[in-house]
Order: structure tokens, then C-alpha cells, then sequence
């Protein structure tokens, strides 16, 4: 049951540190959708995960 409360506690935290990157990159034009998929991504990885996901938007897209 903690490990439960511990990874939906991950899951709205990382939801709040990618609408804060949001609201930062908004002026730079890179913008991370805010879907499922890189929420759980941001969940698993942490910090890392959002800069991997910086990282892919900035040399892929």
C-alpha cells in the first residue's frame, strides 16, 4: 500500500513539475506536452526524465 501512495504521490508531483517547465519554456518555444506518456516517463526518471525529454525535444523535433 505505500508502495502505491508513494508512486501516485510521484505521479501528481512530476504533473506539477512539468506544467511549471511549462509555464518557463513557454517564452524559449519548447513546450512538453503534458500527456500520460511523458507524465509516467517524468514518474519513473525523475529530474533526469525531464531533461531527457528537453534533451529530445531540442535535437529531434
Amino acid at each position: 500500500m505505500k508502495k502505491i501512495i508513494s508512486f501516485i504521490r510521484s505521479f501528481i508531483f512530476s504533473s506539477f513539475l512539468l506544467y511549471g517547465y511549462n509555464l518557463i519554456a513557454i517564452n524559449f518555444n519548447l513546450i512538453i506536452p503534458i500527456n500520460i506518456v511523458n507524465i509516467l516517463f517524468i514518474t519513473v526518471l525523475g529530474a533526469p526524465g525531464l531533461f531527457a525529454l528537453v534533451m529530445f525535444k531540442l535535437f529531434v523535433l
